[in-house]
């Protein structure tokens, strides 16, 4: 199994991993201006980009999700709940799925609280055994933070829908299980983040303040300090959903 992790504009993390033996690789969330970074290491590693997925509707960047799966004949993914609100077709994922890509396993997990279409993507090497060895979380929990719940205007029914999703999805998975986010420090995407741009499950219940509490605390903490809101959200949602076009990318 190969890992590549890139970071990127608006402290974003994207991912691109897969099976060498097989030729096949997954990306994960990447940013409009990054394709050809996916395409010339997918070129490196020798494997075709089978997979694009977005862990949910960005609003903090032009997501380069559906150029990629164009340019590398990939198909573009994201959850299942986003039908009718995207103006585009795409491969829709269902919680508890799994996507085979050569020796590589990935488990989708439906984790609202976020947005409402947030998934986690629980990856498992089967050459190197059955218990999963990461998950990508996307914005749903980053190192010393969780996401921020109010883009979808609803930020008490959402950091109440992210408690349950954090503690019926994530929190049981074993302690040693990495951990890797959709942003490092410096993103407006939740209160705290830390720098460091992998943990573990383990390292993250015992160390994060917010994965301490109790359900009305947790509501009440993660509601109470907001970040500002993304620059241009409004048109990196619009553009993300397909309702606009992009602007061009500046190189």
């Amino acid at each position: 199994m190969f890992f590549r992790q890139l970071p990127t504009k608006d402290a974003t993390l994207s991912y691109l991993f897969g099976c060498g033996s097989c030729h096949v690789a997954v990306a994960v969330d990447p940013v409009r201006g990054d394709e050809d970074w996916f395409i010339e290491e997918a070129r490196k590693q020798d494997v075709r980009i089978t997979h694009v997925i977005d862990t949910h509707i960005h609003a903090d960047h032009y997501s380069g999700g559906r150029s990629l799966a164009e340019r590398s004949g990939g198909l573009y993914c994201l959850h299942e709940s986003d039908k009718g609100n995207v103006q585009f077709d795409f491969e829709a994922l269902a919680d508890k799925q799994r996507i085979e890509v050569g020796n590589v396993a990935i488990d989708v997990m439906h984790t609202p609280g976020h947005t409402p279409d947030s998934v986690c993507l629980l990856v498992t090497d089967k050459r190197r055994g059955d218990q999963p060895w990461f998950v990508l979380t996307g914005d749903t929990l980053f190192v010393g933070a969780v996401g921020r719940p109010d883009l979808a205007d609803r930020e008490v029914e959402m950091a109440d829908q992210l408690w349950d999703s954090l503690r019926e999805k994530l929190l049981d998975l074993p302690d040693e299980t990495e951990i890797y986010a959709g942003h490092v420090a410096g993103s407006v995407c939740g209160a705290g983040i830390s720098g460091k741009p992998v943990s573990t499950i383990g390292f993250e219940k015992r160390w994060n303040p917010m994965l301490s509490m109790p359900r009305e605390a947790f509501v009440e903490a993660l509601t109470l300090e907001i970040p500002q809101r993304p620059a241009e959200m409004d048109r990196m949602v619009e553009a993300n959903l397909g309702l606009k076009p992009a602007p061009s990318v500046v190189v």
